[in-house]
């Protein structure tokens, strides 16, 4: 094969990321992938019925339109074809079981406006101003290369601004649960009934670490980039890519497996996928597990066995699985706000989602799991045939292998696999039906994705966890993905590591992808251009 600049491995939105953005820069790049079609976890299918499009996987894109990778990739994304819909209004609610219902706007004032106590409506929107007076040292943060000097400045800006006991206060709630968080700051339940159940999306629990720091953070990016969905299902955010990559040159192979990385002297030079050679001038970039990176695509020698170690122990979290819904037409839920609200979740904060991610991690089916209902039509009509609707249902709270059931109904000896799913899927049916009554009448197909599926379409959703890893305190930020392997350049010269595995974690936001593009591109001293040829070095 032709030599190129880079060979990116895995085109997820991180390998996608990267590759636009060398391209943009001037770099001949290969990306390889492989399943038939690119994405990872995007695309948009008809599983139910002709005419209903559902996004199979992720779906909401927030932390994609208020990141980087983004702000560099926006205009020539937009010039060909992404389109995104989005909201002004409600964004989203979470529904006790008892029916009661709290409810978040675009708006913060309005937000606050629902909380019982006025204590708690300016504890909230002074938690949002502190964020925003913080936030280009915050973002700088995630943006950037851990252990460096730029993750350093950024870490001195959080103490120019707020002083000693500021940084502290953003440290002490890095170490701090959800659920503290939400008892420390707030007397009534209003902030932790609605932000308790987003820190699934971040891969946690409302008593892991980390908490702290990310409810107020999710909290301000809802407000501030909404909720937007991408015109026609996310499939259409591949064809923009696909078509964008096309125009820059990109060679895009699909259907293509990688076997392993070719070392030349220590450095990595290239690929080998399905017997044939892809080699690479100045960097390969890896968008794997580490478990895969260095159980797998590297020859033994190339690191030491401590690091290889570390690479096996690596953990992942929770298994995921997906619901898709179609409906002859909308829900009548008993509360009528919930017919406008995109994103609702059934939890009754950390009190049910907590026992609930207790439950999965213990192996067992949850009682009440958590479910988090989708209603993208809402914003993109054209997903459903007129006059009817769909849901997404996203369950983040179930074993991989269920060693039980904690409601004693379900019988699981035999995997996913026979009656389980839909068993299980008839409960979370049931959940919604306790808030929808005309539920059953109005559902013509569902289409289930079990956690074994996820495994079987993407590899790096080791054990059915669809974030790349455990996104606990101590396999994040400056150990992700690993202690002694805390940054994207690998202790391999010319090998890169992008993903959800590393920083900053899991997430449509296409960070580490802008990350490695940007470290690869930057303007270097002119004493140092002429080492270019050789590539990068960690």
């Amino acid at each position: 094969m032709g030599d190129v600049d880079a060979v990116v491995v895995g085109s997820g939105i991180n390998g996608l990321v990267a590759a636009a953005e060398l391209a943009l820069a001037g770099w001949s790049v290969t990306l390889l992938e492989r399943n038939r079609d690119i994405g990872g976890f995007i695309a948009t299918e008809q599983r139910t019925l002709p005419g209903y499009l559902h996004d199979t996987y992720s779906s909401w894109h927030p932390l994609f339109v208020s990141g980087p990778a983004y702000a560099a990739l926006a205009e020539p994304l937009r010039r060909h074809g992404l389109v995104y819909r989005n909201t002004e209004e409600w964004l989203t609610a979470s529904v006790a079981d008892d029916g009661r219902v709290s409810l978040a706007h675009r708006d913060p004032a309005r937000t606050a406006e629902g909380f019982a106590h006025e204590a708690d409506r300016d504890a909230y929107l002074a938690a949002l101003r502190r964020l925003q007076r913080n936030l280009g040292p915050i973002g700088g943060l995630l943006s950037s290369e851990p252990r460096s000097p730029a993750f350093v400045r950024y870490a001195t800006g959080l103490l120019r601004n707020g002083g000693r006991a500021g940084l502290e206060g953003w440290l002490r709630s890095v170490a701090t649960s959800g659920r503290g968080y939400a008892r420390a700051e707030f007397r009534g339940p209003e902030v932790d009934h609605l932000f308790a159940p987003w820190l699934l999306h971040a891969g946690l629990s409302p008593d892991h670490a980390s908490g702290g720091f990310m409810m107020p953070l999710l909290a301000a990016t809802l407000h501030g980039a909404g909720l937007p969905v991408v015109a026609g299902g996310a499939g259409r955010f591949l064809d923009a890519f696909r078509s964008l990559l096309g125009s820059l040159g990109v060679q895009v192979e699909t259907g293509t497996h990688v076997e392993r990385i070719l070392l030349e002297r220590g450095r990595a030079t290239g690929v080998v996928a399905g017997g044939r050679v892809h080699r690479a001038r100045r960097a390969v970039l890896a968008g794997v597990t580490p478990t895969a990176l260095y159980g797998e695509l590297l020859p033994r020698e190339a690191v030491d066995q401590e690091l290889r170690t570390e690479a096996a122990h690596f953990r992942y979290g929770r298994a995921a699985m997906q619901l898709h819904v179609a409906l002859s037409g909308p829900l009548g839920w008993r509360d009528a706000r919930l017919r406008e609200i995109p994103l609702i979740h059934l939890s009754d904060g950390s009190g049910s989602t907590g026992i609930a991610c207790a439950e999965a991690e213990a192996g067992l089916l949850p009682r009440r799991p958590t479910v988090v209902v989708g209603q993208q039509y809402l914003l993109d009509a054209g997903r459903v045939p007129e006059g009817a609707a769909a849901l997404w249902l996203q369950l983040q709270e179930v074993p991989f292998l269920p060693l039980g059931d904690a409601a004693g109904e379900l019988e699981t000896a035999g995997g996913w696999e026979g009656e389980l799913a839909r068993g299980y899927a008839d409960r979370v049916l049931d959940r919604i039906a306790a808030h929808a009554p005309d539920l059953q009448d109005k559902v013509l197909a569902v289409d289930i994705v079990t956690p074994a599926q996820l495994l079987a379409h993407n590899p790096n959703a080791q054990r059915g966890d669809p974030y790349g890893g455990s996104a606990e305190l101590d396999q994040s930020y400056l150990w992700r993905p690993l202690p002694r392997s805390g940054r994207h350049a690998t202790r391999v010269p010319g090998l890169w590591h992008l993903g959800a595995s590393t920083h900053p974690g899991p997430g449509l936001g296409g960070g580490s992808g802008h990350i490695v593009a940007t470290a690869l591109t930057r303007r270097r001293p002119a004493s140092l251009r002429g080492l270019r040829s050789r590539g990068p070095t960690p």
